[in-house]
Formats: C-alpha cells, structure tokens, sequence
C-alpha cells in the first residue's frame, strides 16, 4: 500500500526536464521502472517484461529480460513499439559468463567489452542475445522477447527525459 501511495505522489509531480544525471533503475519483481534526476525518484512507470520474466537472460532466444548494469547506447523515434531506447546488453559481465560457456568466442569477447569502454553499442548478434530495448506498446503483460515494455505515453516522457549515455540498472 505504501508503495502505491508513493507511486501516486511521484507520478503526480510535473516533470520538470532536463533532469540533473538521469538513471533509470527497473525492478523485475514488482514490474516498475524508476526514473531518478541526480538521485532524487521522479517518476514510477508500471512495465512488462519477457515472457520469461523471473531470470537473468543468458542466451538468444530465452525470452528473458537481463539483469545488470546497462547504458542506453541509442534513441529510435522510429521504432515498430513506438518508441524505444536501446541497452547495452550484453555487458562485461555477460560477456564474461558467455566465454566461460563457450557461447561466444574470444573475438566476440574482446568486441563487447571495446563497445562498452567506448560507450556504443555492443555487438547485437551473438549467442548471447542483442536487441534489448525500453520501448512501448504496452506494459500490461510480460510479452516481449526480453525487452521492458511501457505504455506508449509512459515511453514518451521517458524518451524525452533521459539522454544516450544514461545509466539503466535492472534488478530482480
């Protein structure tokens, strides 16, 4: 109850742009997404996750939704889910789990972990998976291939709010 009387309170405050170091942290467990401005929570949106929604993602195709610390690498206004904002899934630490199980090679590596130092986009076609977005189309369900989905109007003030380069953080 108390956090729904939060969630109220937050969603009620005018959004007042640009936000100071924006971060985006999304709790799979409660199936929210939490937008802060230099630390301070501003905004609460309710999210779907992939249809296998309870575990970290490990592989192409495991309709999971990763966990860990991400940076949004690009900004689509021309996406097929209304909007969307790309992650950079995978990271170090997935590409360190996909080596170790032989899953992606050592090029594959070395590419993932330049992407990320250089702050682009790692490779989206591995084994490991690509292609995770925050994007809209709606949040009611967990229905994507382990993107986290918003409802569109939800995605555009996200879109709007935050900055390529910004810190995305996905817990359990």
């Amino acid at each position: 109850m108390l956090w729904q009387i939060e969630e109220f309170a937050v969603n009620k405050t005018p959004l007042t742009l640009p936000l100071a170091q924006p971060k985006i942290v999304v709790r799979k467990s409660t199936r929210r997404l939490m937008l802060f401005s230099h630390d301070e929570l501003v905004r609460i949106y309710r999210v779907g996750l992939g249809l296998s929604p309870n575990e970290d993602k490990e592989q192409e195709g495991d309709r999971r939704t990763p966990e860990g610390t991400f940076y949004i690498f690009t900004k689509n206004d021309k996406s097929n889910y209304y909007l969307s904002l790309g992650l950079s899934y995978p990271n170090e630490e997935d590409a360190e789990r996909g080596l170790r199980s032989g899953l992606i090679n050592a090029v594959e590596y070395s590419q993932i972990k330049e992407a990320i130092r250089k702050k682009i986009a790692p490779p989206q076609k591995t084994a490991l998976g690509g292609e995770i977005y925050i994007h809209g189309n709606g949040s009611q369900s967990d229905w994507t291939w382990g993107c986290v989905a918003l409802d569109d109007q939800d995605i555009r003030e996200l879109f709007n709010a935050v900055r390529i380069g910004t810190e995305v953080v996905i817990e359990h």
